[in-house]
C-alpha cells in the first residue's frame, strides 16, 4: 500500500456505500462519504465522515478534493427506469456535474474511480460472457449517460491528466439493498412475496441478468482502485446469467417456509432492456487476484432472512 489514505465516496451514503466504506477503512484509509442527505440513509462504519451535500456544489467539492488523494465516483440522479421516462432530464442532471468533477479532479492530481454501469453500457449481446472489449451501443438513456461519462473521462485523461480507472458493476442484491425503489429486482422480488404481492417479469422468463452480491462488488472496486491501470475499464461481476424466473425458482422454497405463496405477474418486454447481461471479469481476477466469493444461493438465503426480520 501507498501512502495516500483518504479516500472520498461520492455518492457512498446507500447500502453499497456502507460496503464499500467498511472494506476502505479496513484497509486503513481514511474515508469520507459524500451524500444529499442531512443524514446518512445506512448506519456507515465507525470511524467515517459524512459530509452533506451535492457533489455539483463547487465550493463544497473543493474543500473536500483538496484533503483527498482517492476519490471513488458513485453518484448517479437516476435509475434505468426513470431515465427512459425522461431523458434529457437524465442527461441534464448527471452530465454537467460529472464533467466538471472531472476536470476538478484532474487538477488536483487526485485519482478517480467512476463507477459506470456494466448492465447498460453494453447493449445487446454480441457473445457472451461480456469482456470490456465488447462493442458499447447502449438502448437505454441510463447506459447512453454513463458510456459519453466514461468517455469524458478519456478526454480529460488525454487533455488534462485525469488520473481515473472506470469500473462496470454487474446487478448488485445482497442485505440491506431496500425493495421498491425502482432498481434491484432481487430485493424487490422477494418483498413482493412477502407482501403478497406479484412479482412482475418483463416478458415469458424475464431478462438474463448477472448478479454480484454487495459485498463483492465493493471488494471489486477496492481491488480496482489499489490495482487497476490508470484509463483502463474492468467489469465486475459473477459471471453467471440467471433469468428472472430462474432466480424466483431459487427462492420460492424459502417463501414456502414462511407461508408466502409466489405469484409472477408477465408484463410485456421493455425496449430499453438487453436481453442478456453477463459480465467476464477476468481482466480485473489476473491483475488483482479478484473474484466474487458469495454464490447466488447463499446471497439469496442471506437476503432473504434479512428481508424477513426488516419491514418490507
Amino acid at each position: 500500500m501507498s501512502n495516500i489514505n483518504n479516500t472520498l465516496i461520492i455518492g457512498g451514503a446507500g447500502y453499497i456505500g456502507t460496503y464499500l466504506a467498511s472494506q476502505l477503512i479496513s484497509t486503513g484509509r481514511q474515508v469520507t462519504v459524500l451524500g444529499r442527505s442531512s443524514t446518512p440513509r445506512y448506519d456507515l462504519p465507525v470511524g467515517v465522515d459524512y459530509v452533506a451535500g451535492d457533489f455539483a456544489q463547487h465550493e463544497l467539492m473543493s474543500g473536500l478534493l483538496d484533503t483527498h488523494q482517492e476519490v471513488i465516483h458513485m453518484a448517479y440522479a437516476t435509475v434505468p427506469n426513470t431515465s427512459f421516462e425522461n431523458p434529457l432530464s437524465d442527461l441534464l442532471q448527471n452530465l454537467p456535474p460529472t464533467v466538471q468533477l472531472f476536470s476538478e479532479v484532474a487538477k488536483r492530481g487526485v485519482k478517480l474511480v467512476f463507477v459506470s454501469s456494466g448492465g447498460t453500457v453494453y447493449g445487446e449481446a454480441v457473445e457472451l460472457p461480456i469482456r470490456e472489449t465488447h462493442q458499447t451501443k447502449p438502448i437505454s438513456p441510463y447506459g447512453v449517460t454513463k458510456l459519453t461519462l466514461e468517455n469524458y473521462a478519456y478526454l480529460y485523461a488525454a487533455t488534462q491528466g485525469l488520473k481515473f480507472i472506470c469500473v462496470r458493476p454487474a446487478n448488485a442484491y445482497g442485505v440491506g439493498q431496500r425493495p421498491f425503489v425502482g432498481q434491484g429486482f432481487i430485493a424487490t422480488a422477494m418483498a413482493s412475496a412477502m407482501r403478497g404481492l406479484p412479482i412482475r417479469i418483463f416478458g415469458q422468463h424475464g431478462v438474463v441478468r448477472d448478479y454480484i452480491y454487495v459485498s463483492d462488488l465493493a471488494s471489486g472496486i477496492v481491488s480496482a482502485l489499489e490495482y487497476g491501470q490508470l484509463s483502463e475499464t474492468y467489469n465486475l461481476g459473477s459471471g453467471v446469467g440467471l433469468k428472472n424466473l430462474e432466480v424466483i425458482e431459487l427462492f420460492e422454497p424459502m417463501m414456502r417456509k414462511i407461508g408466502c405463496v409466489v405469484n409472477v405477474e408477465n408484463l410485456p418486454a421493455r425496449a430499453f432492456d438487453v436481453k442478456a447481461n453477463v459480465l467476464d471479469s477476468n481482466k480485473l481476477q489476473e491483475i488483482a487476484g479478484w473474484k466474487p466469493l458469495v454464490s447466488v444461493e447463499v446471497g439469496l438465503q442471506l437476503t432473504y432472512e434479512w428481508l424477513k426480520v426488516t419491514e418490507v
